[in-house]
Order: structure tokens, then sequence, then C-alpha cells
């Protein structure tokens, strides 16, 4: 059954953390898929990826580069696999019908928007009636996760 992961944002926006949670997925050898609730999200991201930090750089595609299968990174608004990723990343309340065609899923929300906190905790609840593994991170001032109890 698919680990889901829950990533509470406090401190630095979704633009900040998610390159160091992609990259610590991509150094494993899994591939991730991340879909986000528009087009222009995906956008945001693919621009990010290859300027978040100087001199790094995600190796990523979406529908309008092609090589899905090679893509170690796929951004996508469609529930979709095309790069046989192991990990879905879930931003901005997306939702995948076939989570469980991946080991780990990582639902990363803003904690400091009372909407989205609401539709984790109600996602959260949801899961965990269906049985899923749960594990909660929150962030910290300076980035990182902390694993909340």
């Amino acid at each position: 059954m698919t680990e889901v992961r829950f990533y509470q944002l406090k401190k630095h926006p979704l633009e900040r953390a998610l390159p160091k949670l992609l990259e610590k997925v991509i150094s494993s050898g899994a591939k991730a898929v991340i879909m986000a609730g528009s087009k222009e999200r995906i956008a945001a991201l693919n621009s990010m990826m290859w300027t978040y930090e100087p001199g790094a750089f995600l190796v990523h595609g979406s529908a309008e580069d092609g090589y899905d299968s090679e893509q170690p990174v796929w951004l996508t608004t469609s529930p979709e696999n095309p790069n046989g990723a192991s990990v879905l990343v879930l931003t901005d309340g997306a939702s995948h019908d076939g989570m469980d065609g991946f080991e780990k899923c990582l639902e990363i929300f803003d904690g400091n928007d009372e909407q989205a906190l609401t539709q984790a905790r109600e996602r959260w609840k949801t899961y965990e009636q269906a049985g899923y593994p749960l594990t909660y991170y929150e962030q910290t001032a300076q980035g990182g996760w902390q694993l909340r109890e």
C-alpha cells in the first residue's frame, strides 16, 4: 500500500521546498510525478527547476517536452504516470485516482492557508480510514522538515 507523507509548508513556499525533496527522490534512484492544480503552476515549477539554485538543475519534463518515459521528474495536471514513477507529489490540492500505483505519495500543502490546511486534514482522515500508512512533517524555520507525532 502507498505510504502517504504530508508536508506542511510554514516558512518557505513550495518553489523553495520542493527542489530539496526532489533531489532526495532522484538521488535514491526513484522517479517522481508532480501533479499540480493548474497549468500556470506547472509552468512556474518548470521555470523554477532551471533556476532554484546557482549551478543546480533538476532534470524534468512535461507534455510540452515529450520523452515522458525518460524524465526522472514529470510535471502534470492530469492523473498519469508516464515515466513509471514510484513517487507521486501532490500540490495545490490535486488528487490522483491511481495513487496505489506509487510507493510513496507526498502531499505538500501551505500551512498558512486555512483552506489548504482544512483540505489537508480532510485528506488525512480519508487516507487514515482507507488504511494508508501516514506520516506528517512540518517545515522548520530553516526550511528543513521535522517529523510530527
